[in-house]
């Protein structure tokens, strides 16, 4: 990558990332810090000068704990959610909507969610690609999928995930590739879709898809049925669910657990990932990209042509997310445990490669 990404530090632990999905003019990032000092806990808003190549922060007080995970509207610039340890609830993990205000300050709080009767622990509230009005959480092995249009917030439908040992999920996210109301989630080794119409119908599933614990996943934006997973086991593999018997590709690029996998959101045969080896890399997987002519020699293709274009290793730490850009699809963000966001860019090699 860029031998000189634009560095922003934030002064406690850190493992929560996104970009500012409804601002498709600049590139922009929010930060969710994990301080033991709970009651300074905080939202950083950075945004990209790119008349001086630096990063602005606007900060937000998060005095309700420690941030796990959040997420950004699609549609609302100043909406987010949050799931966090409570401090008032014996470091339980509690989840919250929430608007930022015009300047630094207490972020407003819009709707805390009743999720006590679901479980302890809410991995991810993610809002939904199109309609404003839905959210869905993931609680301990439950799915909950919630209405916060204008009376507040409703519990439109839940789902249990059953099974031996008390499974759990790990994380969970909305299929983009879907027009209905289709949840995935992750966990232990399995992806579950969930038909939240039905709500307790799995409307497709890929089981053992690693032999550790699965950390991520993501689909990819301009090619239907095809995916990507990253777990415990160091490896990164890209499915077509239609086929759930193997990945399409498998590779072990990094060292130790990938915590993040994202594909490009224009680009799709760029994939971004990031482990606690504390490295981020970028990948070009041009045979399977949306791109990609469809033929019997596609493995072939595939083989010469996928290889890594970009490698990040100016982190000190485990990197826990990587995220594009919503302003610049070049712009690739990562973010370590000890508070490090960094802004890297694909190199312009690379960008010529696929813009001609």
């Amino acid at each position: 990558m860029s031998n000189n990404p634009i560095i922003y530090g934030v002064e406690f632990q850190a493992r929560s990332l996104c970009p500012l999905h409804a601002n498709v003019d600049q590139d922009c990032f929010l930060i969710g810090t994990q301080s033991l000092i709970t009651s300074n806990n905080q939202v950083h808003l950075v945004t990209l000068q790119e008349e001086t190549n630096t990063l602005s922060p606007q900060i937000y007080e998060h005095s309700s704990g420690e941030i796990w995970s959040l997420a950004s509207s699609p549609t609302d610039k100043r909406l987010i959610s949050t799931c966090y340890a409570s401090i008032e609830q014996d470091c339980e993990k509690r989840t919250a909507l929430w608007r930022l205000p015009e300047d630094d300050g207490q972020l407003e709080n819009v709707i805390t969610f009743p999720s006590e009767k679901y479980g302890t622990d809410v991995k991810v509230t993610t809002f939904h690609p199109t309609n404003d009005a839905y959210m869905c959480s993931v609680i301990d092995n439950n799915l909950v999928m919630w209405d916060v249009g204008e009376s507040g917030v409703k519990i439109v439908c839940t789902a249990v995930l059953d099974g031996k040992g008390q499974p759990r999920f790990t994380t969970g996210k909305w299929n983009p590739q879907s027009v209905n109301l289709q949840f995935v989630t992750a966990d232990d080794c399995n992806i579950k879709a969930w038909d939240l119409r039905s709500q307790t119908k799995i409307a497709w599933s890929l089981d053992g898809v690693h032999t550790q614990i699965i950390r991520d996943f993501d689909f990819n934006p301009n090619r239907q049925y095809y995916m990507a997973t990253c777990g415990d086991d160091g490896y990164s593999k890209f499915w077509d669910i239609r086929n759930s018997s193997k990945p399409v590709i498998s590779r072990a690029d990094h060292s130790h657990w990938i915590w993040s996998i994202r594909y490009n959101p224009v680009h799709d045969e760029l994939v971004g990932t990031a482990s606690s080896d504390g490295q981020v890399l970028i990948t070009r997987l041009a045979g399977i990209s949306s791109a990609a002519i469809e033929n019997e020699d596609l493995k072939t293709k595939t083989s010469i042509e996928d290889k890594i274009v970009a490698t990040c290793d100016q982190h000190e730490d485990s990197v826990y997310c990587v995220e594009w850009s919503s302003g610049d699809a070049w712009i690739l963000a990562s973010l370590s445990y000890d508070g490090r966001l960094l802004l890297n860019k694909v190199p312009k090699d690379e960008q010529l490669r696929i813009l001609l």
